[in-house]
């Protein structure tokens, strides 16, 4: 399968929290997945811990890229194509994060790991 983490999945995941489904959780931890993260998560994090709305318990340069790479996860960068899927994409979401990773999901047929209630009116794939 290929997932894209969103934010509150990965952070959840990091840190152990139960509030991460055990379905989230194993597919996330499955090797034979494509584990994806979009960098609109990294930019979220650092947004959010310089506004003091986030607290990390890992620093966030552990988080990117140290833990990441240490589970496997792959950083997917944005692309002209992403930023183009955002202009016809219904305002369901106001999260300009989320947003990205509804449009990068939906280009590259990727599968969105997240308990969000927002995303199903998207019609992505969704894993939780």
């Amino acid at each position: 399968m290929r997932l894209l983490i969103d934010t509150q999945a990965l952070l959840w995941f990091c840190e152990g929290n139960a509030a991460l489904s055990a379905t989230a959780r194993a597919a996330m931890e499955d090797p034979r997945n494509d584990r994806h993260v979009s960098h609109a998560t990294d930019w979220e994090v650092a947004i959010k811990l310089a506004l003091g709305k986030l607290k990390l318990q890992v620093g966030f340069q552990v988080l990117f890229p140290g833990v990441l790479d240490a589970n496997g996860f792959v950083l997917l960068s944005s692309r002209m194509e992403h930023y183009q899927a955002l202009i016809p994409l219904p305002r369901h979401h106001g999260d300009p994060f989320d947003r990205l990773i509804i449009a990068q999901a939906q280009v590259e047929g990727l599968t969105v790991v997240t308990g969000d209630r927002a995303f199903p009116a998207y019609g992505v794939p969704l894993l939780w």
